[in-house]
């Protein structure tokens, strides 16, 4: 692989890990009562899932055999970010955020 494609890859492998650090993250300080208010799973049930997405990111590659793990992990964690947050911002602060 051309030293220009690794290091696009390197970056796309460490942004996902980035995106599944910060879903757990939000998960884990999120109150327990406004999953259940967002209609949600619960909030252990979300913190396993992004938590398991972003070790699933440490340890497979964006590139190589592992790939479909990776590529599963970052769509967890992108289901998070995408439905998810923005539920629990709507509950919690009753209108929505940025972050």
């Amino acid at each position: 692989m051309p030293l220009f494609a690794y290091w696009i890859v390197l970056v796309i492998d460490w942004a996902g890990v980035l995106v599944g650090l910060l879903a757990f993250v939000h998960a884990v300080t999120q109150r327990a009562d406004a999953f259940t208010a967002a209609d949600r799973l619960s909030k252990p049930a979300w913190m396993a899932i992004t938590g398991g997405a972003t070790l699933a990111m440490l340890l497979f590659q964006f590139y190589g055999a592992g790939m479909i793990f990776w590529l599963a992990a970052l769509v967890a964690s992108l289901v998070y970010v995408v439905d998810v947050r923005p539920k629990l911002i709507e509950v919690q602060r009753g209108g929505s955020n940025w972050w």
